[in-house]
């Protein structure tokens, strides 16, 4: 400051400054004078080293020009304060934070300009041929003007004034984009995006380009209900809406009209209301714009008030009218708002601001404040309301003091200027940083998502099914399938299995069909079904051979056992599909997946399936007995399984029985009184979950020891690169003394044909009869003329868990040739059609249907653990497999009446393999079976 009364009054304005950091106080209207009125330019002056010192501290400040046309002096100074609302004029050099904004006073001056576009016979009266029926004439004339300024002021680009995305009438369109994203979550993200984006730039469209219509969502915005609520104005007329709601929008419309209508009479008349309310309009905007508990914190930000400087305010530009409207305003309103205002008056003039409170300039800094804080509170009081400004503070300059200090220099006044914390915290710069930490924690969540699970999205996945990988094998789903999740679409070709002409079903189309009838029993018998999982290896590897036929068979079944379930009874029957991997190897993980799903789906009742032994069954069985859900298997020959777990129920032979019916046999290939020595052949399950080998292996030893062979020790073989590596093996006991004449093979399926060819080759075993004793596993194996062959010499005897049933005996025939045709099953459908001669659907099916017979006893929806108690009364006549009874089943014990079959398959000369039923028994048949009904002929 170039003067000691300018650096008086800055130290003065500073302390106000330094006081609204931290708290609001009442801002007064600071007027300058000379006491002398040749010294009035150089107050003049004074008011411009203030306002320059203002604009260099950050201060949002605006300077009046000292002239200004107009009519009358009120409207001089109302059009003073229409210009104010142009957010560039309080621009500055270090202006903190943002722009202003001014929908207020924008809105008051959009309805002025549209009562000057009417023309002065507005408002005119009411046409006697066409008036509306909410409101007259003139109102709707009103509201045609407005929307075809868009409820803007007259002259304003629709574009040049920017996009204000923190209104409500923006707020609202991006909440309803959050919504529909929201709801298409589920869906892939881009999608969501596009979505989410076409429908925001169309509410933008419509709210900013279609010509003579209202803003979308007026009623809503913040200047809107600004107009509704304030006290200021005059109030509606009788039976007008006075209130704006989101849920009654016409409602809203309504009352905004008649408010907008009201406003625009009292305009007309250009008289102090129309001052007043632009006054009031422009406090509230710039109390708005300092607000510090919004969205963006920005009265926090903003630390110094704005001020409005009037080098000289007379009547030709207005000024003294602002002042003392200002006044008037502060008075009849309770909300402090931020505007400082120093002016400046000439002497002359000092008289028409009546009494206010006086300063002297050699009083302290802060005293003049105090002392107009004081007399506030008593000159807003009506019985002084006509003699006074209280808002206002003259302070007169005397001419000692409008000349420069002693020193001769300039001084400089400010109070603390550090940047505040909300400035630092919640800033553009946080905004950006943060957002770009959350999109890159978003992208890698969904990067993890997409990892972890099956089926996910940008914000959620599908935990019912999760992504599991081994080694280099193919990625596989595992879990229970819900939602979008088709197992089908882990697998190549759609689950297709490698020899179409014997099994043509398809995962795909399995899974369709299932699907379609869970709709139709959820749409038509809503809370009258129970629901089955089929648990069971639905993933292939890469190998071609290696494909999940077992589990496409078996999920035939239980799509039959569904259809044929749901055509005859009155309780439906819904089925759910879960995938435990390649030969089962991630059947934990499916049964967790199981037991948390039913925990919410109440309608579970039971599993089906888990037809595999490993070393994960106790836990498999275990996680579901704690999810209380009984388990049919038809398939799993474990034998420890039903003695160590009540919730666990098997149609197949176990094991260790399995091997004593292989013991007629080889009782029958033992020679009295001779030396014959026997091997055990096993898969090394060193690396491995397999169990079933171990047990077959076991059981397998014992009874050949009992049968009075000399036993060899025994051999184990790798599987190396998906190739069982026998070579080693018998090259060593085909060469040696002592060649076996019976070999219990404890492996796979898949094996046989590789054992086969080292037999044929090696010398001391191509010459001789080699008898080979196996489990259940072979009976998936293919010994057609282009299957897998047996080489002349060598017998095989191995054991099936299913005896088919006749077709006069089941109706499972008939019911397949009328729900399974249609998938591709050749003709005649019988026990001997190739698609159902493993008897894997079969037992599957007899599985589901005994699960059902508990669920649904007495003809109502069961609870699981209720199911649990009823499968121990089950007893079911004419299923594909038997008699399907669990009445004998006590828990912890060996169940009676398995079905079994012993076959053998030896070469003939010709290299065609001859395949015999030696002796079997149907499911609920007790009886033991004797060496008498398995007679090997002449053949060992």
């Amino acid at each position: 400051m170039s003067t000691g009364a300018g650096v008086d009054v800055q130290r003065r304005l500073e302390v106000l400054v330094r006081d609204f950091r931290s708290s609001r106080p009442p801002m007064p209207v600071v007027v300058l004078h000379a006491e002398d009125s040749a010294d009035e330019d150089r107050v003049v002056s004074l008011v411009g080293e203030l306002y320059a010192g203002h604009d260099a501290h950050g201060s949002r400040s605006a300077v009046a020009p000292l002239e200004r046309e107009g009519p009358t002096e009120v409207r001089r100074a109302a059009g003073l304060v229409r210009d104010l609302g142009d957010p560039g004029r309080w621009d500055g050099r270090r202006s903190l934070y943002r722009r202003y904004s001014f929908p207020r006073l924008r809105l008051v001056r959009a309805i002025e300009d549209a009562v000057g576009e009417l023309g002065p016979d507005w408002p005119r009266t009411p046409s006697a041929t066409g008036v509306s029926q909410a409101l007259p004439d003139p109102a709707q004339t009103l509201l045609d003007q407005l929307a075809r300024q868009r409820w803007r002021p007259r002259g304003e680009s629709r574009w040049s004034a920017r996009l204000n995305l923190f209104d409500m009438a923006h707020i609202l369109p991006a909440s309803l984009v959050a919504v529909l994203a929201a709801l298409l979550a589920r869906t892939d993200w881009s999608i969501a995006l596009a979505t989410g984006a076409g429908f925001l730039l169309l509410l933008l469209l419509l709210d900013n380009v279609l010509p003579g219509r209202a803003p979308i969502f007026l009623w809503l915005r913040r200047e809107s209900r600004w107009f509704m609520t304030t006290t200021f104005l005059r109030a509606a007329s009788p039976g007008r809406p006075t209130d704006v709601s989101l849920l009654r929008p016409v409602r809203s419309w309504n009352a905004i009209a008649a408010r907008a209508h009201d406003v625009a009479e009292a305009l007309r008349t250009g008289d102090d209301f129309q001052l007043q309310l632009y006054v009031l309009a422009l406090c509230e905007d710039l109390r708005d714009n300092h607000r510090r508990w919004s969205w963006d914190l920005r009265g926090f930000k903003r630390p110094r008030p704005p001020v409005l400087f009037l080098p000289r305010a007379d009547a030709g530009n207005g000024g003294i009218e602002l002042i003392k409207a200002v006044s008037d305003v502060r008075s009849r309103r309770s909300e402090l708002d931020p505007l400082m205002i120093v002016a400046s008056v000439r002497v002359a003039d000092v008289d028409r601001l009546q009494r206010s409170a006086i300063s002297e300039p050699g009083t302290a800094p802060w005293s003049w404040y105090q002392e107009w804080g004081r007399s506030l509170r008593a000159g807003q009081s009506p019985s002084r309301a006509l003699s006074e400004l209280p808002w206002v503070i003259k302070v007169p300059l005397p001419s000692g003091r409008l000349v420069p200090p002693a020193d001769g220099q300039r001084h400089c006044v400010k109070a603390v200027s550090r940047p505040t914390a909300a400035r630092v915290v919640w800033s553009l710069h946080t905004f950006v940083l943060v957002v770009a930490v959350l999109v890159a924690g978003v992208g890698l969540r969904a990067d993890e998502l997409r990892k972890d699970y099956c089926s996910a999205s940008l914000f959620t996945a599908n935990r019912d099914t999760v992504r599991a990988q081994r080694d280099s094998a193919p990625t596989e789903c595992i879990g229970i399938a819900t939602g979008d999740v088709r197992f089908a679409d882990w697998l190549p070709e759609g689950g297709k299995a490698p020899r179409r002409d014997q099994v043509p079903w398809t995962v795909r189309a399995l899974e369709q069909r299932i699907r379609t009838e869970n709709a139709k029993v959820l749409a038509e018998h809503p809370g009258n079904y129970v629901t089955l999982v089929y648990a069971g290896p639905l993933s292939a590897s890469s190998r071609e051979r290696a494909s999940p036929v077992k589990g496409i068979e078996e999920l035939a079944g239980i799509s039959l056992a569904q259809s044929a379930i749901n055509d005859n009874n009155t309780v439906q029957l819904r089925v759910l599909v879960a995938n435990g991997g390649v030969d089962m190897r991630h059947q934990v993980a499916m049964a967790h997946a199981i037991a948390r799903y039913a925990r919410e789906d109440r309608t579970v009742v039971g599993v089906v399936g888990a037809g595999r032994d490993l070393r994960s069954s106790r836990e498999t069985a275990r996680i579901l007995q704690a999810a209380e859900l009984p388990v049919v298997s038809g398939t799993n020959s474990a034998t420890y399984l039903p003695r160590e777990f009540a919730n666990w129920f098997s149609l197949a032979a176990t094991d260790e029985w399995q091997v004593e019916q292989l013991g007629l046999i080889a009782r029958q290939l033992r020679t009295a009184k001779k030396r014959q020595y026997a091997l055990v052949l096993a898969r090394d399950t060193e690396k491995t979950d397999d169990l079933y080998t171990d047990e077959q292996a076991k059981y397998g030893e014992t009874m050949l020891r009992k049968r009075g062979f000399s036993l060899l020790p025994e051999r184990r073989y790798e599987v190396k690169l998906g190739r069982p590596a026998l070579e080693v093996h018998t090259e060593r006991f085909c060469r040696g003394g002592r060649i076996p004449s019976v070999i219990y093979f404890a492996g796979r399926v898949e094996d046989v044909p590789p054992l086969m060819s080292h037999l044929n080759t090696e010398e001391g075993c191509a010459r001789r009869q080699i008898s080979i004793l196996t489990g259940d596993d072979l009976s998936k194996a293919d010994f057609s003329d282009d299957g897998q062959g047996v080489t002349a010499g060598i017998t095989l005897y191995h054991a099936a868990l299913a005896r088919l049933a006749p077709e006069r005996t089941t109706l499972f025939y008939r019911n397949a040739a009328k729900h399974l045709r249609t998938l591709g099953m050749r003709s005649p459908v019988n026990p001997a059609n190739p698609a159902l001669a493993s008897g894997q659907t079969a037992l599957a099916h007899d599985a589901a249907q005994a699960l059902y017979r508990a669920a649904s006893r007495g003809g109502k929806p069961q609870r699981r653990a209720a199911t649990w108690v009823n499968l121990r009364t089950v007893r079911l006549w004419g299923m594909a497999t038997g008699t399907i009874d669990f009445t004998g089943a006590h828990p912890y014990r060996d169940r009676r009446g398995h079905s079994i079959v012993l076959n053998q398959v030896r070469g003939a000369d010709d290299g065609a393999p001859l395949t015999r039923v030696l002796c079997d028994r149907s499911a609920g048949d007790a009886r033991p079976l004797t060496v008498g009904q398995c007679r090997i002929g002449g053949s060992g």
